[in-house]
């Protein structure tokens, strides 16, 4: 149809055009469904054109929208021109605009009718503002969070999208502020600086943090740790302050996984040091109570196993180094480096003395006198009034002997412990933490003895026999044992309970323990042997403590609560 040459339009709905007065030069709209008659004076400018349909979820820009009063209605002027907000922009969705609507003069739409943007919870919109509005000023940069709808506005921008990261067990999320912020655990940060994120789970970053990248962690175990080194002061994620260039291990007890730290830095894995019991070494600087003790020298005795702190470096080129075994008619001439006490028999040595370790021993009586004494490290030749003197000692004891102090009441004798010479001066090797007493009958006293150490016995001294309860649960005597452990270790015991209500329940419990022996004089060490069964008695009295805890409690409020 030619509107300039038609006088009659027909718009069928939905459709509209502009129609221009050429008397006052004002144009309006008109929309279908209408017939119009042009007058002479009238011109249409555009149209007939289809309305604007925005569908739900949609919307639309508009350039140059018309200007509304508050009850929405379009503003006209004085000659009925609609008015213009020129230079604006309008965004018209669905649910301000469910039917179709007209473009009045001047107004243009801008591209095409768009979805809006649904976000998850794993996603979010990075915004800008282009102008002032609200509570934010041109340039600021936030963030429109899902799960929900976005609905743009022609007062900000959409600069990108984030999406969440997957922090999976053993990684963590390194994060960097670009400018002073607070993350998600209300920490206030600097600009540029870097911290991690360490739960598992879905994390979205903030609208200042950036994602340098996942962390992975080290594995620990009883015969790895790990060398750290301090870039920085900051209190680690072990709750403990480091000072910048500080060094220290990580090892398998305080974690079985490791996260480097963003001020931490991995020197490199350190394997352990086990050393058997025909073993020793020599650690130079050694740590000691956390101190770096430099320029002195600490010897280790097998059998143990540690790890070197950093510092701490073995001495010689092989480090760890054999005992020396000797027959019974050899001896190791050995001289001091400087003054120390000789533990194997209390003298004081001088930088400089020399003196002989001898062999194996032997105990002599001589027939006179009935005296007993040992001889150490030399070939000897009996006089006519002396003879080899044998030391018996009960079964119990020669069998804990070669089953290196342990035994429980189910092994069998072996007829190997009868196979010791009993004319030799008897030899025990005590493990690393443990305790071993020795009585001596002449003196009635007792001497005791912390591992790893060589302990001989005089003519008149014996072995203590420690009989502990064992077992699940506790039976009294079911171990026995020439050495007591220090711990720290548990226990386990099964007791029957009893609630108020009758209800007979059997548990299974566990317990921590270790002795505290200080500084190990013989003082403090007599009270770890003042108790004959320790583990019985403990057993015991926590059993009772639980049961009367129980009595009082209903078998329902013990089964929610317990």
């Amino acid at each position: 149809m030619d509107t300039d040459q038609s006088r009659v339009i027909r718009l069928p709905p939905y459709q509209y055009l502009h129609v221009l007065d050429t008397n006052i030069n004002v144009t309006r709209v008109l929309s279908g469904p209408q017939t119009y008659t042009r007058q002479d004076h009238e011109k249409i400018v555009a149209g007939p054109n289809p309305m604007l349909i925005v569908p739900p979820q949609s919307f639309v820009v508009v350039a140059n929208p018309v200007l509304k009063d508050a009850s929405g209605h379009v503003v006209v002027d004085q000659y009925g021109q609609a008015k213009l907000r020129h230079g604006e922009r309008e965004i018209r969705i669905a649910t301000a605009y469910p039917d179709p609507f007209p473009l009045y003069f001047g107004e243009v739409q801008v591209g095409s009718v768009d979805k809006l943007t649904v976000l998850d919870a794993t996603s979010a919109l990075r915004l800008r503002a282009n102008r002032d509005f609200d509570a934010h000023v041109a340039g600021d940069e936030w963030q429109f969070v899902g799960p929900a709808t976005y609905i743009p506005r022609v007062e900000e921008d959409v600069i990108g999208s984030i999406s969440a990261t997957v922090v999976k067990t053993n990684e963590a999320l390194k994060l960097r502020a670009d400018k002073k912020c607070v993350d998600c655990f209300g920490l206030p940060r600097e600009a540029g600086e870097e911290w991690l994120v360490r739960s598992p789970g879905m994390y979205l970053p903030r609208v200042d943090e950036r994602i340098v990248g996942i962390v992975h962690a080290t594995i620990l175990t009883d015969k790895t740790s790990l060398f750290l080194r301090a870039l920085r002061t900051f209190k680690d994620v072990y709750n403990v302050q480091r000072k910048a260039g500080e060094e220290w291990l990580v090892t398998s007890k305080m974690a079985e996984t490791h996260v480097q730290d963003v001020h931490e830095a991995i020197v490199g894995p350190v394997q352990i040091t086990t050393l058997t019991n025909r073993q020793y070494c020599v650690v130079i600087d050694p740590v000691v109570n956390g101190v770096h003790m430099l320029g002195t020298r600490e010897l280790r005795k097998g059998e143990t196993s540690f790890f070197l702190q950093p510092g701490e470096s073995l001495e010689g080129e092989r480090g760890i180094q054999n005992v020396c075994l000797l027959a019974h008619d050899e001896a190791v001439l050995v001289q001091a480096n400087e003054r120390f006490v000789d533990e194997t028999t209390a003298d004081v040595r001088e930088a400089g003395v020399k003196w002989m370790v001898y062999g194996p021993c032997i105990y002599v009586r001589d027939t006179k006198s009935g005296n007993v004494r040992a001889v150490t490290g030399a070939t000897y030749m009996l006089q006519p009034t002396e003879e080899l003197w044998a030391k018996h000692m009960g079964d119990e004891i020669e069998e804990l002997l070669q089953m290196d102090s342990y035994v429980d009441d189910t092994a069998p004798l072996s007829a190997a412990a009868m196979s010791r010479d009993p004319t030799r001066v008897v030899t025990f090797e005590v493990p690393h933490n443990t305790a071993i007493q020795v009585y001596d009958y002449s003196s009635t006293m007792s001497r005791i003895m912390f591992g790893p150490t060589l302990v001989m016995l005089n003519p008149e001294e014996q072995f203590t026999v420690i009989k502990l309860s064992g077992n699940v649960p506790k039976t009294p005597k079911a171990i026995k044992t020439l050495c007591l452990q220090l711990g720290p270790d548990f226990m386990r015991d099964q007791i029957t309970v009893e609630t108020s209500d009758h209800a007979r329940l059997r548990l299974t419990i566990a317990y921590n323990w270790h002795f505290d022996v200080g500084n190990r004089d013989q003082a403090t060490a007599a009270r770890i042997f003042s108790v004959r069964d320790f583990v019985g008695d403990a057993c015991k009295t926590l059993a009772s403590r639980i049961r009367g805890a129980v009595a009082v409690e209903t078998f329902d409020h013990f089964h929610k609560h317990s």
